[in-house]
């Protein structure tokens, strides 16, 4: 792997750890020869030589699923292909609870993976101990037994890709350093290094740890950061046999397997310890950081808790190697927003062995088709905002989401670190009324508003948490008298030029050639006629438009819009801190905001879908007639100077009328009776408006959008997948979202989203069914539904249209 450096490739990936040859192998499964791999000093030297080598088939979605389970399939067929053996064997996993409620947790779990096609199985802690001698099982109360996961060799793993990756062509050079990153025109067109230049077509930033560093070479944002991550080897033990499966005791915060006759004990401590603030050093190869037992201790003391022969082993080996972690513990794939073709596979969190397969499969699909071969938005780049590159930031959220990976997934959970970035400028006044506060993109957002004796504060349980009532409350506000939403963190993209209305009409699947004034509710679509963005556009003058999205899709939707303009007579620029957003919604929300403003509110004047400037107190604001809770309402978008002022005028004037502050969490079930569909869980890019029920939204009358073709075709022929609400026939159980849903006994689908229904008494839910000879009304209304909850099956009904409200009358009254 030495040679002389070429002047010029299709490809250069920089790092050669196991993701990046992992990238290579599968450029050139798809017919990319001039693919040119650098690797600053040896193959796998960074983090990936001391990984554990765990692999995992479970993930938190189903792509991400799918991804895994591909891993375990490569790496066993990897040595037959290639002739280097990996090492790699399913011995199967044990995850043990220690707890009631973290049973629920991997309850739920195995459910989750019934969904999604993972061999799983709920077994007693006898059963446990049987399988695994040596571990205690006498304070368990339970465990989930995984079949098919795995162990690998990483070393033998990547070299194995990278002997594959050079049978089909691809060029690997050792002890050659990216020093630069070269641009033009906006975008990657070659790389610098200490042994000269190359041009190229596509840059891949594969670093690891050095991944952020490489990325500000590029001007990209590559939030991650490294932590310390310890593990110990013992001596031989009597009692451990070769497929001895991985254990995890998570609520012990460790994970054990078998090593050459011994036991390989690491874990996830709950305050981990950065590393790298000032930088990481040149030579740093096959390096290791110092034994820290004090540190080491918590894991050590839970593990001879679970594993009593581990008090008298004999330790061979103590490792301390750094990982690299993201924010939201998930890694990043994709193509950056700020340069085009620059492509990032970094921040692995731990999971890269199992994770790389399956991850190198999916960019280089990416990268030669030019978009994702599947909805990837759990681990989309674009998921992160500019400020979340921060070193301070990333260092103080990296002590927390290291021990994130064991902590319980409890529902809600909202991360303690690195907190009250971005305020809303009514953050204090809210604080003032008992909100409870969660965080989306950075934003401070009020999920709910403490009732007197409630502490706003979060307390965790997968049954109704200390919240409920108060949502409850603010629920049915809304329902009957006038709620008051803080809407702020919404993302606002001012779209205009002079070919504006052009690149809307291409990218949109409605028409939003419409007059001044008028709100369109639309998605964009990408060439398989999944849904890219779910937006609303409002026009503001021919040729400017407003865009407004979700906080979470900010940098995604905006990333998308200037893509699809490429070349047009058009700009983006991104209001959201221009302007605060008032909520004012329910069936008295007219009244309320009669009292402050002369403008005719009046459905005649003012109909559903429209936008005007209007006078509210001392102040001009934008008021928007649209909602997403199934209400009569305004959103009213105030500059951020006057929105103080607004807001004491709402609620001055609302005491009479029940006006109620109303967090995310009411707007959540709000939402969920009303069939109102959220981007990221309801609808993406594996979804098509046909199967998610917008159809209205699409003006198939308009010629040469994104997405036109895939729909005529599938407009054509019965719908073989669609959205479907369900609500549970006991009101007691919590929907939350991956519950599996079961037709006359037979597994049709899952849960994308659930919430309980205040209005309505119970659970309610939206999720895909599908069917070969296709979904209609008939389909649904003759099944006998049932929802999986923590392996029991609920009894359900099942509908096409929304259970609050179908016809929109209250909406539109």
């Amino acid at each position: 792997m030495t040679g002389g450096l070429p002047t010029s490739a299709r490809v250069v990936i920089i790092g050669g750890g196991v993701v990046g040859c992992s990238v290579a192998y599968h450029l050139t499964k798809l017919g990319w020869r001039d693919v040119l791999l650098l690797e600053r000093r040896e193959l796998s030297c960074g983090t990936t030589w001391h990984a554990a080598g765990l692999v995992g088939q479970l993930r938190s979605s189903h792509n991400l699923t799918r991804l895994a389970r591909y891993g375990a399939v490569l790496y066993e067929r990897l040595e037959a292909e290639t002739g280097q053996a990996t090492g790699f064997r399913r011995s199967g996993s044990i995850s043990v609870a220690r707890t009631a409620e973290r049973l629920i947790e991997l309850k739920r779990g195995a459910s989750m993976a019934r969904c999604f096609g993972v061999d799983v199985e709920v077994i007693s802690p006898s059963e446990a101990g049987r399988l695994w001698p040596l571990m205690r099982t006498d304070d368990l109360a339970g465990a989930v037994w995984i079949p098919g996961d795995g162990r690998t060799n990483p070393i033998d793993t990547t070299l194995a890709l990278a002997r594959g990756a050079r049978s089909g062509g691809a060029t690997i050079l050792e002890n050659v350093t990216v020093t630069g990153v070269r641009r033009e025109h906006g975008a990657a067109t070659g790389v610098s290094t200490d042994r000269g230049d190359v041009a190229c077509d596509v840059v891949v930033n594969c670093a690891g740890m050095w991944g952020r560093e490489v990325g500000r070479m590029a001007g990209v944002n590559v939030p991650l950061h490294a932590s310390e991550h310890f593990y110990i080897v013992t001596e031989p033990m009597a009692g451990v046999a070769r497929d001895l499966p991985v254990l995890r005791d998570t609520d012990g915060y460790i994970y054990v397997r078998e090593e050459v006759g011994g036991l390989l004990m690491g874990g996830f401590e709950p305050a981990a310890k950065p590393w790298g603030m000032d930088g990481i050093p040149d030579d740093f190869k096959f390096s290791l950081l110092p034994e820290d037992w004090e540190h080491f201790r918590l894991l050590m003391e839970q593990a001879c808790v679970r594993i009593p022969a581990l008090e008298t082993a004999p330790v061979r080996r103590h490792v301390n190697g750094p990982e690299s972690f993201t924010p939201d513990n998930r890694y990043m794939l994709g193509e950056a927003p700020e340069l085009r073709s620059f492509f990032v596979a970094a921040g692995f969190n731990s999971v890269g062995i199992a994770s790389a397969a399956g991850a190198g499969q999916a960019l280089a699909e990416w990268i030669v088709g030019g978009e994702p071969s599947i909805d990837l938005w759990d681990v989309d780049i674009r998921r992160f905002m500019p400020f979340q590159g921060n070193a301070d930031y990333l260092r103080e959220r990296t002590r927390e989401v290291v021990g994130l990976l064991y902590a319980m997934h409890w529902p809600f959970r909202q991360p303690e670190t690195a907190r009250g970035v971005r305020r809303s400028v009514l953050h204090d006044r809210l604080a003032a009324r008992g909100a409870g506060f969660g965080v989306v993109a950075g934003w401070e957002r009020a999920n709910w508003f403490a009732t007197a004796g409630v502490e706003p504060r979060y307390v965790y349980t997968y049954g109704r948490q200390n919240w409920f009532p108060c949502a409850a409350a603010e629920h049915r506000a809304v329902r009957e008298a006038v709620g008051l939403f803080d809407q702020s963190s919404l993302a606002k993209l001012l779209v205009q030029g002079p070919d504006a209305t052009a690149t809307l009409q291409r990218l949109c699947a409605n028409d939003v050639d419409v007059a001044v004034g008028r709100i369109v509710y639309t998605q964009m679509l990408n060439a398989r006629g999944g849904i890219e963005c779910d937006l609303t556009v409002t026009r503001l003058a021919d040729d400017a438009y407003l865009v407004v999205t979700v906080a979470a899709a900010a940098t995604h939707d905006a990333d998308w819009i200037r893509r699809g303009s490429a070349g047009a007579r058009v700009t983006l620029t991104d209001l959201t801190s221009a302007f605060t957003v008032l909520g004012v919604m329910g069936p008295r929300s007219r009244e309320l905001l009669a009292r402050l403003t002369d403008a005719d509110l009046s459905n005649a004047s003012f109909p559903f879908g429209t936008t005007r400037e209007i006078a509210v107190g001392y102040a001009t604001v934008r008021a928007t007639r649209i909602t997403y809770v199934g209400e009569l309402g305004w959103e009213l978008y105030a500059p951020t100077e006057f929105a103080m002022g607004v807001y004491d005028d709402v609620v001055a004037a609302g005491g009479d009328v029940g006006l109620r502050h109303a967090g995310y969490h009411a707007m959540d079930s709000l939402r969920m009776e009303k069939g109102y569909r959220s981007w990221g869980h309801d609808i993406g890019g594996d979804d098509t408006p046909l199967e998610a029920g917008l159809g209205f939204a699409v003006a198939f009358k308009k010629d040469g959008f994104v997405g036109r073709e895939a729909l005529l075709r599938q407009r054509d022929r019965p719908l073989a997948r669609r959205l479907v609400a369900f609500t549970l026939d006991d009101p007691e159980p919590l929907l939350l979202g991956d519950e599996p849903i079961y037709r006359d006994g037979a597994l049709v689908g899952r849960i994308t989203s659930g919430a309980y229904g205040h209005t309505l008494g119970r659970s309610v839910g939206m999720g895909y069914v599908a069917h070969p000879d296709g979904v209609d009304a008939a389909f649904v209304r003759t099944g006998r539904w049932e929802l999986e909850i923590a392996t029991e099956r609920l009894p359900a009904s099942a509908q096409l249209e929304p259970p609050y409200d179908p016809t929109s009358a209250r909406v539109r009254a």
